[in-house]
């Protein structure tokens, strides 16, 4: 798994945005920039839908006055199904929806997981990012919420 000190993997996947899916490299998007990213295991889920994603929406503009140049949200879904999410919790254009449809990223970063009945995903965690570089990561203990949370990600921040 990634760890603290570790390079975001160069992979290829898609980014849902207001004009549809894209192409985007998760390695050169964090270049030169404070990011944080979320991992979730999938959009419209009961946690994701009900506290990760707007936890961080609502924290936006706290996180962006913290010196955040970026809020990722990475999930094993395509980007459809990313945008349609994103559109439901008016996060489009605002937090960057990244689609890892086939699990690719999720893969890299070490964070995939089999969960029967719902297939390949990604682990719920927090990852910060400095130009490229992690500088820390939060994973979830199974079926918690605790460490990756717009709250505790501020408090990590010294919020």
């Amino acid at each position: 798994m990634i760890n603290k000190g570790d390079k975001i993997p160069s992979v290829t996947i898609k980014q849902a945005t207001p004009e549809g899916a894209s192409e985007v490299d998760p390695a050169a998007l964090f270049a030169g920039k404070k990011v944080v990213m979320f991992s979730l295991p999938g959009a419209f889920t009961p946690t994701c839908s009900s506290k990760h994603l707007p936890g961080y929406v609502a924290e936006l503009g706290a996180l962006e006055a913290k010196g955040i140049d970026l809020v990722a949200c990475l999930s094993v879904n395509d980007a459809f199904v990313m945008k349609a999410w994103a559109e439901q919790h008016d996060a489009l254009g605002k937090i960057v929806m990244l689609a890892d449809g086939a699990g690719a990223f999720s893969k890299a970063l070490g964070i995939d997981i089999e969960i029967p009945g719902m297939g390949l995903r990604a682990k719920r965690g927090l990852f910060l990012v400095e130009d490229g570089t992690v500088t820390s990561v939060e994973m979830e203990a199974p079926g918690k919420f605790e460490v990756s949370g717009a709250d505790a990600c501020m408090l990590k921040l010294g919020a």
